[in-house]
């Protein structure tokens, strides 16, 4: 059972963001770096499901700048067996479909039965690299997995939609995306650790799998301003010792502050 895991290597969703000062693109200063949560269950799955059928290897791919490379050394800490680096070079910013592209391009030159992405890289929030990958590959896809049962040649996904829970069968090989409730993330163990130190990783230029380096390599589109939300205003609370009174002042409020009535 061989796997391939697309990881995206993100900020941390507490860090706080700031714009620099080109006005489109992020400041990276202070910024800590962690393996998209999401993409820590598709690890996992990918993981354990290697270790009950006691044979195949996981292999990690990420697109991204050289800081990347510690997320990788991250998963191969957590048991995964190889990692592929490609390096975005110039195009730090990459859109889903030159994110896909070049994720689509490594799937090519390995054999997977199994490849896993998470359901969403925090930060960007598209859901689209997975998709896009499985329809460049020519895969069945299923996407927001919260449960898999596999046997000999398919495997059945459960997945929490709106107001329902739907059961997919899919024939081998797929692409899944993975959703928080999949399973339990493990920790790296010291071993681990020590041990990912000695594995290498692959590195590929987006050249050598066909994609152009140059801006805007292969994207549709581009960033051109980022701007932060604007503050939120301070809340207003209402004393609710007399209820006829607090609704009296809410409608006030809504009436010659908020002007919404």
């Amino acid at each position: 059972m061989n796997s391939l895991v697309a990881i995206a290597y993100v900020p941390d969703t507490e860090t706080r963001i700031k714009v620099a000062a080109d006005g489109k693109s992020l400041d990276e200063t202070d910024v800590k770096w962690i393996v998209s949560p999401y993409d820590e269950f598709a690890l996992e799955e990918a993981l354990r499901t290697k270790e009950a059928a006691g044979e195949g290897r996981v292999t990690v791919v990420t697109v991204g700048p050289e800081r990347a490379k510690t997320g990788l050394r991250e998963c191969l800490a957590r048991g995964a067996d190889d990692a592929v680096w490609i390096d975005s070079g110039d195009s730090r910013y990459l859109d889903a479909l030159a994110t896909a592209k070049a994720i689509a391009a490594a799937a090519r030159e390995g054999s997977y039965d199994f490849l896993w992405f998470g359901q969403k890289g925090v930060g960007a929030d598209e859901s689209l690299v997975g998709p896009m990958v499985a329809e460049l590959l020519d895969l069945p896809h299923v996407g927001s997995v919260v449960k898999l049962e596999v046997a000999p040649g398919k495997v059945t996904a459960h997945r929490e939609i709106e107001g329902a829970h739907e059961v997919v069968e899919s024939s081998v090989p797929v692409l899944l995306t993975a959703q928080k409730g999949l399973n339990e993330p493990r920790y790296a163990s010291l071993k681990g650790i020590m041990g990912a130190k000695k594995k290498p990783i692959v590195e590929k230029k987006l050249a050598s799998l066909g994609i152009p380096e140059a801006e805007p390599a292969g994207a549709r589109t581009r960033w051109r301003k980022l701007e932060l939300p604007a503050p939120r205003q301070a809340c207003h609370l209402i004393p609710a010792d007399d209820p006829a009174a607090a609704a009296k002042e809410l409608v006030r409020l809504l009436r010659e502050e908020a002007k919404v009535l």
